[in-house]
């Protein structure tokens, strides 16, 4: 539950919507305007995360110092 103080100073009502993020060692609560917009929120999250995951496995015939190896550096 958001404390009442803050619902007050930031505009949120019951049954608005709010947003969850993590952000560098902490949550913003962000207000949206609508249910709408918090799908669209939802489904870019995901979408930035599914980019980043990689599959159990995915790595482990690969040998990262090749992978990632510099021809500049030598």
């Amino acid at each position: 539950m958001i404390p009442k103080i803050l619902r007050e100073k930031y505009g949120i009502r019951e049954n608005d919507y709010v947003l969850v993020e993590a952000r560098e060692g902490e949550l913003a609560i962000l207000k949206a305007p609508s249910v709408e917009e918090a799908i669209g929120w939802i489904r870019t999250r995901r979408r930035r995360l599914e980019a980043r995951q990689a599959v159990l496995g995915e790595l482990a015939g690969v040998d990262l110092e090749v992978e990632f190896e510099d021809e500049d550096l030598r």
